[in-house]
């Protein structure tokens, strides 16, 4: 008898071979005959419990919301935090200052956490494409193509992730593949899948708002898929190489996508795919704040979420809870880690402290006095007023005066006093793709091909109360950092814009690694898959 995981995780393996047998315990499974009975149970075992792993509750696990995994990649390994020693605490074998320094291994214990996280789901994906067809029977041919398309379409994404953080890695499409069967292929290659995928599947997603409640939320629809094709064009000079280490770079203008039958370069189609965003009626919101406002689903600018409710979901919130101080969330009913926090160059981009300082800081970032939700001081350990010292902050701050309270704090997100799970379950979704970026790639693309995108570019800038500034690669780069900031995207831009370097680097650093040959704008494989399977290459410089 064969059985089918429906809604409990499922273990990966170290590389992505994930079966069910009649050996495995069955407390979480049941019988594949009893599981698919009409199309709704087809829906709801092969399409929904897929997003069951977008988001999570665990270390490791999600694309957002929790620690040690992907998103801490996307971010601790950028130039916008990091999590200082803070005397007896956060050293953690310097796990996190390698992140940081760039000086992770192939033994990092981060960047195996993703590796497993994304072919988890990826192994997921096949098998509900194979039961989908085992089961077509129960289907109209609309809804086989439906269900297909949705599950390709999510399966494209984990792939664009894994893509973008390993470059080499094994396009496997099956289930029924053996460990000996698995072979790399080359970034270029996997690039190309997960663009073809995602256009061949396009035109089978739904048309609806995924951000609003209902049937949809949550899910891929077309408007994440026109997204991630706006992002894979944006970044397609990076993706399409696969001698990274050279110093020879991919000129974007000479890459060639056929889109809706018209052959564009890679600037033409990003801006193309943007456009097609913007014609599905998404607007700015006109408070930049009121994206990540609790009960945030009425947002007009967000495109994709985590879904996120105290009462329905699992998925949390991790990220502000790791930054405040302990005395600062428990102010809020919160139990907090006092850790991460802003590097000095956000601190510069953001123009604190100067005529031009930009008010997107202090809707991102808490800094100076801190207060509770009814506006009493928050008191540190020694019963002062607790406060808050951006410039302060260093790797190690063991020693320091402002070891508990250096560093501008992460913010963002509106406070729900309501949350559970010590401030990691509220009512905020979190934000995955939404318009503010999609006119910021749309500039890009347009400047980058040698037109005039300064109209998306000042459209950013208005939001914020900032007047209009000449477009240039270095000011959209600095937008990027103070519109998206820890979003997730801060390390994909400093490759693309070729800026991506440890901010912490000389002869005082006795980890400092020679990144001028461009290694470490991928990680590592995993030294336990690499141990695992012989076929694997590493990846060069490591």
């Amino acid at each position: 008898m064969r059985y089918i995981v429906i809604i409990a995780t499922v273990a990966a393996f170290s590389l992505l071979h994930t079966s069910c047998s009649p050996e495995e315990s069955p407390r979480d499974q049941i019988p594949t005959e009893a599981a698919f009975t009409d199309a709704n149970a087809v829906l709801r075992n092969c399409v929904a419990t897929l997003y069951n792993y977008i988001g999570g509750n665990t270390d490791g696990q999600g694309l957002q919301g929790t620690c040690r995994g992907v998103y801490d990649l996307q971010t601790l390994g950028g130039d916008e935090l990091l999590i200082p020693t803070r005397g007896a605490d956060w050293y953690d074998g310097g796990l996190w200052q390698a992140m940081y320094m760039h000086s992770w291994a192939a033994g990092h214990e981060i960047p195996k956490n993703a590796w497993l996280y994304l072919y988890k789901v990826i192994a997921l994906c096949n098998n509900s494409l194979e039961q989908i067809d085992a089961h077509r029977h129960l289907l109209t041919e609309y809804q086989y193509e439906e269900y297909k398309a949705e599950v390709r379409a999510l399966r494209a994404i984990f792939y664009w992730y894994l893509m973008d953080l390993f470059g080499r890695v094994p396009l496997v499409l099956s289930t029924d593949v053996s460990m000996n069967q698995v072979t790399q292929s080359e970034r270029s290659e996997v690039f190309h899948f997960i663009v073809n995928e995602m256009q061949e599947v396009l035109d089978m997603l739904a048309f609806e708002n995924s951000v609003k409640r209902g049937n949809y939320y949550g899910r891929v629809t077309r408007p994440v898929g026109l997204f991630v094709l706006a992002k894979l064009m944006l970044n397609a000079e990076i993706y399409a190489d696969d001698n990274w280490t050279d110093k020879n770079y991919i000129d974007g203008r000479l890459l060639e996508f056929v889109c809706d039958g018209k052959t564009m370069n890679a600037w033409e189609a990003c801006s193309f795919y943007c456009e097609k965003i913007e014609e599905l009626g998404f607007k700015i919101e006109e408070y930049y704040e009121s994206n990540f406002m609790v009960y945030n689903e009425e947002s007009n600018e967000n495109i994709w979420t985590i879904p996120v409710d105290r009462d329905l979901y699992s998925n949390q919130q991790y990220a502000i809870i790791r930054s405040l101080h302990y005395r600062h969330g428990a102010a809020y009913g919160y139990t907090t880690e006092n850790g991460t926090c802003a590097t000095r160059h956000v601190l510069e981009v953001y123009g604190m402290g100067t005529d031009d300082e930009d008010r997107r800081f202090y809707i991102n970032f808490y800094s100076g006095d801190q207060y509770d939700l009814n506006h009493n001081p928050v008191l540190d350990r020694t019963g002062q007023h607790l406060k808050y010292y951006p410039w302060e902050v260093e790797m190690d701050l063991s020693g320091s005066k402002y070891v508990e309270t250096a560093g501008a704090r992460l913010k963002k997100y509106e406070i729900d006093p309501n949350a559970l799970k010590d401030g990691k379950l509220g009512n905020n979704d979190i934000v995955l793709f939404r318009l503010g970026d999609v006119f910021l790639m749309r500039a890009e693309a347009m400047y980058r091909n040698g037109e005039n995108g300064q109209h998306y570019y000042d459209i950013i800038r208005a939001r914020a109360g900032k007047s209009p500034r000449p477009i240039s690669l270095q000011n959209l780069l600095d937008e990027r950092l103070m519109e998206l900031c820890f979003e997730g995207w801060r390390r994909s831009d400093l490759i693309r814009f070729r800026q991506y370097e440890s901010l912490f680097k000389g002869d005082f650093f006795n980890d400092k690694v020679d990144e001028s040959d461009g290694h470490t704008t991928v990680f590592p494989i995993p030294a336990d898959v690499m141990a695992l399977n012989s076929n694997l290459r590493q990846n060069p410089g490591y």
